[in-house]
């Protein structure tokens, strides 16, 4: 039921949407005084009372007797009617109900809560003379925080400390604790304070950027440019622009761990620090974003995809950062990329959208390529900074030991960038030590008990770890099979071998290992990030982590340990993304004024995509990837849907996705076809076995609607699920 404008007078009959799985606006009766359209309730539902928003009139299918009034009409600014429309839009098109649309937009606690103090907690200028290592903790904590205050709660949580280190610290006078309004406005930014020299290459796309956002009309942007080339000082000025407008930008990052160097760079130019939005921020700092979001009162928010889902009063800007990141896809719960969803919801509020990126999606190349984008590129690295030499060594002519992965002419590579007193960076694609245990004495590959998935050995914390359902044993000494002793052995290279044998070879060397599994908080990782680029390491070994924005000036090698993993398997994205990660990863070398060098290590340098990787020629190879998917009819010139179905019971599974296959008439109606049921690759994750369907279209279908058709008849029962996952970007 689409809301319509308008306010309720004190008995009216009203929809209510609410947070419950219930896939239905509820009637209830306008409470004393009256609410409007988009008003944030609380509602009685059974013996609960449930957060809900005012959706437009009732429907009155329900006996009018019946109907109970709505409690309250929360201190909430109400949602707007571009933040409904976007959330109907976005649920149409994933398939989610609206309930689960609902919930997304209103990730904060609180909302309703009165307007009140709080004690906070800030660094005093005074230090304690005796130092405990909690004491160090907190004010470590605090000076991390950059100036934002926390409550007791979060402070001792943050530092893993008791509520008593901290009001020591206050008596002692070195933390400062202060009555504050919960929610305040976000300091003002200054779209005139602090922008660099551009280059002409910058400039250009710059002009162009702020003229599209002062026109206030919706359109999308695609900025390419090489890894080093200052997109993002380009499309800040896309959102100094967007402030000077008076309206709100939202930056959208693909990782958490890239939000603190951005954050000091907006701080830089504006200012001012902005808003931030993402899993590493507290919760009563959630709740403040939520509101001075919806007020107006935080000009530039930067976060997580969930920010996407945020009340702003005027969206002008949405910049996605590395907008080929798959990070980008929820992968969970409700199924929706981030990328597409700001498409959408710019386009309902008359706002630009920047996808910025080294190495583009096929589907952002496919749009700028028909016109519905427009392109800009930035073609070279900016200040004396030139892209890094790129070449191959043929692992074939390599003489390397069975359990050695880094190649006599890596090592001599490293070997040479260290003695200059510059940086190296080895790149594996794998997490942990090994990704397969195997005992000598059986063959026993230990897997989890839970999901038909090998257990991956993390040797840093003795442990071994299912990457599929985070099932965590110690590592035995035993095998659980046949319970050999001492027979148990390591296959394959992980991070974590990778720094060992990398050890055993620059002994002199110091190390630093960069996986996302390896660091306890975002803080944590900030830290190293900021010590590997001062120069506190001579050699890095990391995962795809490192390929994500970071700067390390004194890095000018690049050496990729396999750079035929991602080559492997029937994903249609496997030559994409390998192309993306090698050239995203290639990028960090070289940056500042010492020329780079990347090195890949490959068994299969006569391969397409490898070729094209070393050559630099891009446009060859999207065109030929895209001539490839066209002839498929898969996206983006086609259209897909993944149906997951998973129970307890493997046959349940197979006969509702045999049921499914037998009776496709509303798609076949349309010109879909279905493939499946199959087992999914991994069949079992938490005890649940899964099926997979996949439906194919062409591109110009309304899927949607035969999906719904299709699916409509089957009830599930039991713990029978199915998820429905529009435009699928894995198959696992």
């Amino acid at each position: 039921m689409a809301p319509t404008q308008g306010y309720f007078d004190h008995g009216a009959l009203i929809g209510v949407l609410t947070t419950q799985p219930l896939d239905r606006v509820l009637d209830y009766r306008a409470p004393e005084g009256g609410c409007h359209l988009g008003a944030f309730v609380e509602v009685p539902l059974g013996p609960r009372k449930v957060l809900g928003v005012v959706w437009g009139p009732g429907r009155g299918d329900w006996d009018l007797a019946k109907v109970r009034s709505v409690i309250r009409v929360l201190d909430a600014p109400p949602m707007r009617d571009e933040l409904m429309r976007f959330l109907e839009k976005a649920g149409a098109y994933t398939l989610t109900p609206m309930t689960a649309m609902l919930r997304l937009a209103t990730r904060a606690p609180g909302l309703g809560d009165p307007p009140s103090m709080r004690k906070v907690y800030r660094l005093d200028d005074t230090t304690p003379e005796r130092m405990t290592d909690a004491r160090k903790k907190v004010l470590h904590v605090l000076r991390d925080m950059g100036g934002l205050s926390l409550t007791l709660k979060e402070l001792a949580e943050a530092a893993g400390v008791t509520s008593s280190v901290v009001k020591g610290l206050v008596k002692l006078g070195a933390v400062r604790e202060e009555d504050s309004p919960r929610d305040t406005a976000f300091p003002s930014l200054d779209p005139g304070y602090g922008g660099k020299a551009l280059t002409d290459d910058q400039t250009a796309a710059a002009d162009i950027l702020r003229e599209t956002v002062a026109a206030k009309r919706y359109a999308t942007t695609l900025l390419k440019g090489v890894t080093g080339s200052g997109k993002t000082e380009v499309y800040l000025e896309a959102v100094a622009e967007c402030l000077k407008q008076g309206r709100q930008a939202l930056v959208l990052l693909p990782e958490i761990a890239l939000t603190a160097e951005f954050i000091t760079r907006v701080e830089a130019r504006f200012g001012a620090l902005p808003a931030e939005w993402h899993s590493g921020v507290t919760v009563t700092e959630r709740r403040r974003v939520w509101k001075m979001a919806a007020l107006g009162r935080a000009q530039l928010v930067v976060g997580a995809r969930s920010a996407l889902f945020l009340p702003f009063r005027d969206l002008g800007l949405i910049v996605v950062d590395e907008e080929h990141d798959t990070s980008y896809k929820q992968e969970d719960g409700v199924l929706y990329n981030a990328r597409d969803m700001a498409v959408l919801r710019a386009s309902i509020c008359d706002a630009q959208v920047i996808l910025a990126s080294a190495t583009p999606s096929l589907e952002s190349w496919a749009n700028a390529d028909a016109g519905k984008y427009r392109k800009l590129e930035l073609t070279s690295r900016f200040g004396e900074a030139i892209m890094p030499e790129m070449r191959a060594i043929d692992m074939r002519a390599e003489d390397l030991p069975g359990s050695s992965w880094i190649s006599p002419t890596l090592q001599r590579a490293v070997q040479k960038r260290m003695e200059a007193g510059e940086q190296a960076l080895l790149f594996i694609n794998r997490r942990g030590y090994a990704p397969v245990t195997i005992c000598r004495a059986c063959g026993h590959q230990i897997g989890c008990d839970h999901c038909d998935a090998r257990m991956v050995e993390h040797r840093f914390q003795k442990r071994l770890i299912c990457h599929q359902c985070g099932e965590s044993v110690p590592l035995p000494s035993a095998c659980p099979s046949c319970a050999a002793e001492d027979k148990l052995a390591a296959v394959g290279p992980g991070v974590e071998r990778l720094a060992e044998e990398a050890q055993a070879l620059f002994p002199d060397a110091r190390l630093a290992v960069l996986s996302s599994d390896m660091f306890g908080s975002a803080r944590a990782l900030k830290a190293e990030i900021e010590t590997i680029a001062s120069g506190g390491a001579d050699l890095i070994i990391g995962t795809q982590l490192v390929a994500k924005g970071h700067n390390f000036p004194l890095l000018t090698l690049v050496g990729v340990i396999d750079a035929d993993l991602g080559l492997q398997g029937s994903d249609l994205r496997a030559a994409e993304r390998t192309f993306q990660l090698m050239r995203q990863v290639a990028g960090r070398a070289g940056r500042a004024d010492k020329p780079g060098q990347a090195l890949m290590q490959t068994y299969q340098p006569e391969h397409p995509v490898i070729r094209a990787i070393l050559s630099g020629d891009e446009q060859d190879f999207w065109t030929a990837e895209a001539g490839e998917r066209r002839a498929a009819g898969v996206p983006p010139y086609g259209r897909l849907a993944g149906i997951i179905l998973s129970s307890t019971d493997a046959q349940d599974v197979f006969d509702l996705g045999n049921a499914l296959a037998r009776q496709d008439a509303p798609l076949r109606r349309v010109g879909a076809q279905v493939f499946g049921p199959a087992p999914a690759p991994i069949a079992r994750v938490r005890g649940r076995h899964r099926v997979r369907l996949l439906v194919k279209a062409p591109k110009g279908t309304a899927l949607q609607p035969a999906l719904a058709e299709w699916v409509a008849p089957f009830k599930l029962k039991g713990d029978l699920r199915m998820a429905i996952d529009i435009d699928p970007q894995s198959f696992y």
